[in-house]
């Protein structure tokens, strides 16, 4: 079968289009043919040895998969062939085949295509619980969304205005990106690409500033982003996507009750029944039309390299989806 691998770290030339054996599904696992792959900055961390855990040379990346289900293991009970699925799983995504433990497994509606399905496990549950379970984001409180028309950011909007905030600010680097986060939900717009965006914040906030923030850009930005919290204010992290780690003095939390929160999604995949009763409720908004799922291009597998680039350009808007 075609995988896309790399086999030591780098930019993204150090992704290879190659054969590989197809996997043999254990007792437990489902072998399925990847109809869709998802693009996401936890690819490109791994893919340059930043990721939060160790990644293992040679690496297969992709950690979400939806597909059609061409095997079972001889203990699968859930699926049969020709059940279409999708899954978050730890990587091997980016390849024709892939085999899945059945537990990590979601059947997919008929009337959801896989690039949406895809969409939907990494970022999806990242925005749900980086607002609830992290953020603690109550009814009628103002959040603060960075990249707001990226993949976790057009979800995240969508979810603040279904759980109750009362201000969704959306940041974004053009005016195209912008307009894409108001269509989803969002009450203002900043374009943090300009000077004075934080105090724009704070003017929009009445000097009160946010109550949650959400920040994976990572150096200055988180910085910035720290100056707009209101007390009791909550800042989650789930990301760096410039490549620089902040800097800062806890200390100055202290005097107005704030918090940094790191978010790590793997953390809530090995809560079982929390991660299960939030994809269920995802999937639930899905079928009633309350979330949509922006997909900003599908590209053929053989393109993963150029995909790293335009994802790491910062320029796409929705998800990027990779097709075997």
């Amino acid at each position: 079968m075609k995988v896309v691998k790399f086999e030591e770290y780098g930019g993204p030339e150090v992704l290879h289009y190659t054969e590989s054996e197809q996997p043999k599904p254990k007792a437990h696992e489902v072998l399925i043919e990847v109809k869709a792959a998802g693009v996401n900055y936890a690819d490109t961390a791994r893919r340059e040895g930043k990721y939060v855990v160790p990644t293992e040379l040679p690496y297969i990346p992709g950690s979400e998969a939806a597909g059609i289900v061409v095997e079972t293991g001889a203990e699968v009970t859930r699926f049969k062939a020709g059940d279409r699925v999708v899954a978050l799983i730890e990587s091997s995504a980016y390849a024709e085949y892939a085999a899945i433990p059945e537990q990590v497994l979601t059947p997919v509606p008929e009337g959801v295509s896989f690039e949406e399905a895809v969409a939907l496990p990494l970022q999806g549950l990242s925005a749900y619980h980086i607002l609830k379970t992290m953020g603690r984001l109550e009814p009628g409180e103002t959040v603060l969304i960075h990249a707001a028309a990226g993949g976790v950011g057009t979800i995240a909007v969508q979810l603040a205005k279904l759980f109750g905030a009362g201000k969704i600010i959306a940041t974004a680097s053009t005016e195209e990106k912008l307009f894409h986060a108001e269509k989803m939900g969002a009450t203002h717009l900043v374009n943090y690409s300009e000077e004075g965006w934080v105090q724009r914040v704070k003017e929009i906030t009445e000097g009160k500033g946010v109550d949650v923030a959400l920040e994976m850009v990572g150096g200055t930005v988180f910085n910035e982003t720290l100056k707009t919290l209101a007390p009791f204010g909550r800042l989650v992290i789930f990301g760096a996507a410039s490549g620089e780690q902040a800097v800062f003095a806890p200390g100055q939390l202290m005097k107005r009750n704030q918090s940094v929160i790191g978010f790590f999604l793997p953390q809530i995949m090995r809560n079982q029944e929390l991660f299960q009763k939030s994809f269920q409720e995802l999937l639930e908004y899905m079928n009633n039309d309350q979330l949509k799922l922006t997909i900003g291009g599908a590209y053929p597998l053989e393109q993963a390299a150029d995909v790293h680039k335009l994802l790491q350009s910062r320029k796409t808007i929705g998800k990027l989806v990779l097709k075997p």
